[in-house]
């Protein structure tokens, strides 16, 4: 990776996951991509967590202590062995959900990696600076957000609201314990297209086209009070990232089709209904889907007039 100057290549789009954390010198191979991406390309990184992995990192050092290695034999032994962890091991719940440990090859990279580093938020954020990049987004959003799931519904929701973005993010990453690996988007530092992420505090979200992601799901069961429905992204292993719509809400999902504009779903959402809703409604609305990984925006379609309402 540190080598790939010599391609003689340039991109618009790099995919680096799981990998700068196995490296002698991270910083190196992040600022060598960084040296090969287009002023206006997207870089998706993926890097291991520190908190949520504190139960391997335990795990590695009884394997290091052990002198376990990596034969078949060895491996089919640390599996076996891992079978009889407490229950309340902080290892045991990854087990259940996390691929690494579903295979041979998963295993040993999990536990038998020699050469394996994590980071917090803060040191993830100092990372991608020494490489010369900027933060895009979380690739999935709400574990991260202090206004989604139960971060949002503490006594301590206004303090948090009140911090730098930055910040949030790390305070939530306190709060929830269990992220094991962070996937974001960046660009770099001199990328021109800061006009262009997605946000809601101008006019431009209702010339959006909403994408729902293949993930998502709608229940109708077991619903909170007042809700139609409840929308789930099956990605997101944490059980309070799920958002109760009402009706009308109800209405402009059904409406997503991955071609509207927000501005048309209103549109027709209002006219099959013989009804104005409210533009500000909409607004928020459209906003926490975003939040909450219900879907992702094209921004590049121009409509002539936007609705009002």
């Amino acid at each position: 990776m540190e080598r790939v100057g010599e391609l003689e290549r340039s991109f618009d789009k790099i995919v680096c996951t799981g990998v700068l954390h196995h490296l002698p010198d991270p910083d190196a191979g992040l600022r060598a991509l960084r040296d090969v991406l287009n002023p206006d390309g997207a870089m998706h990184l993926m890097v291991y967590a520190t908190y949520g992995r504190v139960g391997i990192y335990m795990l590695q050092d009884y394997c290091r202590r052990l002198g376990i290695g990596v034969s078949d034999d060895e491996i089919r032994d640390l599996a076996n062995t891992l079978l009889a962890l407490p229950h309340d091991h902080p290892l045991a719940r990854l087990l259940a959900e996390s691929p690494d440990f579903r295979s041979k090859e998963g295993l040993a990279d999990a536990l038998l990696h020699p050469q394996d580093r994590a980071y917090t938020v803060p040191e993830l954020f100092d990372f991608i600076d020494r490489g010369g990049l900027v933060f895009g987004r979380w690739l999935r959003q709400a574990p991260y957000l202090a206004q989604c799931g139960d971060p949002a519904n503490t006594p301590h929701s206004s303090l948090l609201a009140q911090l730098p973005k930055a910040e949030q993010y790390a305070a939530v990453e306190l709060f929830r314990g269990t992220i094991i690996r962070h996937s974001l988007i960046v660009y770099r530092n001199d990328w021109p297209g800061n006009d262009k992420l997605i946000q809601f505090d101008d006019d431009r979200w209702q010339e959006y086209v909403p994408i729902r992601l293949p993930e998502t799901i709608s229940v109708k069961k077991q619903l909170p009070p007042g809700a139609v429905a409840v929308l789930i992204n099956q990605s997101h292993t944490c059980t309070d990232l799920f958002l109760p719509i009402n009706t009308e809400e109800e209405r402009l999902v059904e409406g997503i089709n991955d071609k509207r504009t927000i501005a048309e779903i209103l549109r027709d959402a209002a006219t099959t209904k013989g009804n104005q809703l409210h533009l500000e409604q909409v607004r928020t609305f459209f906003e926490r889907l975003w939040w909450y990984d219900q879907v992702v925006f094209d921004a590049s379609k121009k409509i002539s007039s936007t609705t009002g309402g």
